[in-house]
């Protein structure tokens, strides 16, 4: 059982924060998804199903929309993607199942794939319908799974479906990972988040909050459990190296992103500098603006063209009035008893696309609050020697997620640097998957 028995009770959104971040795509209404759901031509091949990392079928969920069958459409998002509504919102669709529709070949905008599964989802969702898929009865199997974000709840998910028991260690209060404390408010708010994880607990996972796995932890764990699966994806974001960096006003992204989807963060001051270009960096400047800064800068050392965001994050940001500064990197932060300015060094590029800092060119950007956002470093250190890791990053079968010692399992952040939840989805589904192989296989002997 878990500790509660709804999550979504635990939080409140606070009212300020709903208005400042309405949904950045409204939903369908029936008759919409209808109506979408009748332009697409359900190929046979569907790219779009490739092109998904948990290979959802994309047209059967479809046409079941079309046909009036809501909650099969919805068993079939369920099926191969157990968080199908926080993919429904959190996912880069433009590069992955819209970008691959067929209707890109006639000139015409793909189907609203996106939006047509969070219809499915959150009508199952609405109507207070139970999750789809029961517990298997008991195999007398137990798993331990650390960190509960997205690669974990997939993996316990498929766990819970063949009897083996599934319980999950959460350094934080709540559950999710990411999804619940790492992205933006307008893609996937709080309570949507732990609505889902309230039906994914059904299924029996077992949850242990404010519980930070170490060495000695991890040991007792792999010695009492039949199996040990790792999803604690990163740790905590770079720091800077620079002088003044330890003064008030500097923060990270996550923790800002966490402050003000939890409510603890309500106004941002009126100017504010992120450093770094990538998703999360876009989701924190964005935040900014919509709590009230009416200066936002993203600081990045190189030109648009190198950001690792995605184009259609970057014109996002550009829409909600974030200001960009290429080629700059900071070198000092200044202030008395607070942050009051940033010292910017502008850079220039070699014939070899080598940084270099030209001589004698910084400048002052006057700043209330820096937000850096320059990349996460690896939480694995307290594996000790159990597994083998390669620059901090666990190694894995690709196919079974299984690591160097077979008893462990791995999947998320902390194997593949930092992707999509959708894949953390898919690498937790392979592992859930493959470990009750391996585990049925090894207790049969």
């Amino acid at each position: 059982m878990s500790e509660t028995k709804s999550f979504t009770q635990q939080v409140e959104t606070h009212s300020e924060i709903a208005a400042r971040f309405q949904d950045l795509h409204p939903p369908f209404d029936r008759q919409a998804a209808v109506t979408e759901s009748n332009r697409c031509l359900y190929c046979f091949d569907a790219p779009c199903t490739a092109a998904c990392p948990t290979h959802i079928d994309v047209p059967a969920f479809i046409k079941k929309i079309a046909s009036g069958n809501v909650m099969g459409s919805a068993r079939t998002i369920l099926d191969a993607n157990i968080l199908g509504a926080s993919c429904s919102r959190a996912c880069p669709v433009d590069v992955l199942c819209e970008g691959s529709c067929v209707m890109h070949r006639y000139n015409k905008q793909p189907i609203e794939i996106a939006k047509l599964q969070r219809f499915a989802m959150e009508s199952l969702y609405d109507k207070g319908i139970p999750h789809p898929f029961t517990a298997a009865p008991d195999t007398g199997l137990r798993v331990a799974l650390i960190g509960s974000g997205p690669a974990s709840l997939a993996c316990a998910a498929e766990l819970r479906r063949r009897g083996i028991a599934a319980t999950i260690y959460e350094a934080s209060p709540l559950p999710g990972g990411l999804n619940t404390y790492g992205i933006a408010e307008y893609k996937l708010p709080l309570a949507e988040s732990l609505r889902e994880i309230d039906m994914l607990s059904d299924l029996g996972v077992d949850f242990r909050f404010n519980t930070r796995v170490d060495a000695a932890m991890l040991a007792e764990l792999g010695n009492t459990h039949d199996a040990v699966f790792l999803g604690m994806g990163l740790g905590a974001i770079h720091k800077l190296g620079i002088p003044g960096e330890q003064l008030p006003g500097v923060t990270n992204a996550l923790d800002f992103i966490a402050g003000y989807k939890s409510g603890s963060i309500l106004t941002a001051p009126t100017r504010v500098a992120v450093i770094g270009a990538g998703n999360t960096a876009i989701d924190a400047a964005n935040a900014a603006v919509r709590l009230g800064a009416t200066e936002v800068y993203m600081v990045y050392r190189r030109g648009p063209e190198k950001m690792s965001a995605f184009a259609f994050e970057y014109e996002h940001a550009r829409q909600e009035g974030v200001n960009f500064l290429w080629y700059a990197q900071p070198s000092a932060i200044l202030g008395s008893t607070q942050v009051e300015s940033l010292t910017l060094t502008r850079l220039s590029v070699t014939e070899d696309d080598s940084l270099v800092p030209q001589r004698d060119d910084t400048f002052p950007l006057p700043v209330d609050l820096i937000i850096l956002a320059i990349g996460q470093a690896t939480h694995t250190s307290f594996l000790g020697d159990t597994i083998t890791l390669d620059r901090g990053r666990i190694l894995t079968d690709r196919a079974t997620g299984q690591t160097s010692n077979p008893k462990f399992f791995a999947g998320g952040d902390c194997t593949n640097g930092g992707r999509e939840v959708v894949d953390a989805v898919a690498d937790g589904k392979r592992s859930g998957i493959a470990m009750a192989a391996w585990l049925e296989a090894s207790h049969a002997q």
